[in-house]
């Protein structure tokens, strides 16, 4: 993965203007160039009455585009680049951006519904977790209220896969790149301890301690790892201390297409559960390993 050029989906609404600061906070940090793209319905295409007011249309909604990239250069400047892409899915259509500017990730605010620092998936979300070449960067409600200063950590919540090997091996460069410490955390989650038998929780909390502290050991000594236990995702993850600059890491299902952004049904319990912004990976080939560079 490289870390070179970011792109943001942007609406002028709260939504667009979340992913917009973290997409700045990321690109500035790593040294990386800006785009923000708004992808909009495409006109008219049959032959019909409304044929002839094809051409105002199209300039109406070019005039709303515009006046949205205004608000976004009063937060970004000058310095970022502005695409307007017409397409019926907003998220299939900044594939379609990401893949013609050479974009290496793609930053975008919560959907529509959902509590306040808390991410909701979203139609635009739902489209890139299922077929976004790049990694996709989501972006909880209400972070451009009161953003971090920078980003200071990444935790990678991991298990033990061919997939999260690959996904360590991305967020370890990652972190050289930002300057920011890593840590790996794993979930250990049952129903009850009336389901679970103590002797059998134990047992997974030392596997996984396991399996931690061998990734760990693998990248960087100053990796920290931690266990996470709850009756379920939510308090699992609600059982740690997250810093206001974290970024959350996940791998993509091992059962996805290769390349592509593919998510089970854990990892979307983690995306619904998580305080911070989440960075999903594209599932990569089996033991193949990946820099990120400046």
């Amino acid at each position: 993965m490289k870390l070179e050029h970011v792109l943001a989906g942007f609406l002028p609404d709260s939504r667009g203007h979340d992913g917009l600061m973290l997409a700045e906070l990321l690109s500035a940090q790593a040294g990386a160039r800006l785009s923000v793209a708004t992808i909009q319905p495409p006109p008219w295409s049959t032959p019909g009455p409304g044929r002839a007011d094809e051409s105002a249309w199209r300039a109406y909604l070019l005039e709303q585009v515009e006046a949205g990239f205004e608000e976004a250069r009063k937060r970004v400047g000058e310095h970022a680049a502005f695409v307007s892409h017409f397409h019926r899915g907003s998220g299939r259509g900044l594939v379609e951006v990401a893949r013609e500017i050479g974009a290496d990730v793609i930053v975008i605010g919560s959907g529509p519904r959902g509590a306040k620092a808390r991410i909701s998936l979203g139609s635009t979300a739902d489209q890139l977790l299922h077929a976004s070449p790049v990694p996709v960067l989501l972006t909880p409600k209400g972070y451009a209220e009161n953003p971090p200063a920078r980003i200071e950590r990444l935790t990678v919540a991991y298990r033990r896969a061919p997939s999260c090997d690959a996904a360590l091996a991305v967020a370890a460069a990652t972190a050289v790149t930002l300057a920011v410490p890593l840590r790996l955390v794993t979930l250990v989650v049952g129903a009850s301890r009336a389901r679970i038998e103590q002797d059998m929780l134990e047992g997974l909390r030392a596997q996984a301690m396991t399996d931690l502290e061998r990734a760990a050991s693998s990248r960087r000594p100053e990796v920290a790892v931690e266990t996470l236990e709850g009756r379920n995702v939510a308090q699992a993850m609600g059982g740690t201390d997250w810093l206001d600059g974290e970024l959350i890491v996940l791998a993509s299902s091992g059962s996805g297409p290769l390349r592509r952004v593919f998510l089970g049904d854990t990892s979307v319990k983690i995306i619904r559960a998580a305080p911070r912004p989440v960075l999903v990976l594209p599932r990569q080939p089996s033991g193949s390993r990946q820099t990120v560079t400046k």
